[in-house]
């Protein structure tokens, strides 16, 4: 459930950059009276996008350490630790790669504010953040779908394994 919430914020902060974009391409220039609009809209969806891969990344480490003490703890299948560590190491580069693409975007941007940067290099990476974080959040929602999946099962072995004294 908090997985597909962080997903669900991922999204909201990939509309958030493509609305800043929108209203970007509608600037006359860096003094136009929008640019605020433009640099708070870039700013907002970009620190939420931050955020949105941040989590991810912790909710993956956190129930990956939850199942690998349950497995551990409660004698289950090894091969569900290294299920783990099989699908959870797919999204890490491309959450990074989505994350500087827009840091870049956002600060470059500044460096177009004030004519140190020609304009085309913050457009090719706004497409490039775009586009990497589009495919990031394909990627996280497959990987939270599994991890959803494997944590289902090892509630459902955990439920199936006799209880001790010690649990009781």
């Amino acid at each position: 459930m908090m997985g597909r919430a962080l997903l669900i914020v991922g999204a909201m902060a990939t509309l958030g950059v493509i609305a800043a974009a929108v209203v970007g391409y509608m600037l006359h220039g860096a003094t136009d009276t929008n640019m605020p609009l433009h640099v708070l809209i870039g700013l907002a969806s970009s620190l939420l996008l931050l955020f949105s891969h941040c989590w991810i990344m912790f909710y993956l480490i956190g129930t990956g350490k939850a199942i690998k003490d349950a497995v551990r703890e409660n004698a289950l299948d090894a091969a569900i630790v290294e299920e783990t560590k099989r699908f959870k190491n797919a999204p890490y580069p491309w959450l990074m790669l989505a994350m500087a693409l827009v840091m870049a975007t956002f600060i470059l941007g500044g460096g177009v504010a004030t004519g140190t940067v020609p304009t085309w290099v913050h457009h090719v990476l706004f497409y490039l953040a775009v586009a990497a974080q589009g495919y990031a959040l394909l990627v996280e929602w497959r990987v939270l779908t599994e991890n959803e999946r494997l944590m289902g099962d090892v509630d459902r072995r955990l439920a199936a394994v006799p209880a001790t004294p010690a649990t009781r």
